[in-house]
């Protein structure tokens, strides 16, 4: 089974960017879609991007993330990117990063265990 970590994660002011990285190990990175996901203090976690098996189809959540959000991933060292671009304090939150399927591979089935993203104003 594949055990994934996130890193890339801290502090950074508006206007800003990060880029996080999900180390994947374990066996068939490959044979899975993947996504990031968020989770802000007192809120429900929420689908972000994920892309599929080879990094051509990616999904974004369209109001709050496209356009300034770009998923990727590397096949041959098994690692996922998530590129933020014009960060905004609304965008502080711990990112998830998982297996996913279903619709859109917005379903995750595998988690990380976070990496925290603050967003000074």
């Amino acid at each position: 089974q594949v055990q994934l970590v996130e890193s890339g994660g801290g502090l950074v002011q508006a206007g800003g960017s990060l880029r996080l990285s999900c180390a994947a190990s374990g066996r068939a990175f490959s044979t899975y879609s993947l996504g990031w996901f968020r989770q802000a203090t007192g809120k429900e976690r929420e689908f972000v991007a994920s892309i599929g098996r080879q990094g051509v189809i990616t999904y974004y959540a369209e109001s709050s993330v496209k356009g300034r959000f770009t998923i990727s991933r590397d096949n041959a060292i098994n690692m996922m990117y998530l590129q933020m671009n014009s960060l905004g304090p609304e965008d502080t939150a711990v990112y998830y990063c998982a297996t996913t399927y279903g619709d859109n591979y917005s379903h995750a089935l595998i988690w990380g265990q976070g990496t925290q993203v603050t967003v000074a104003s």
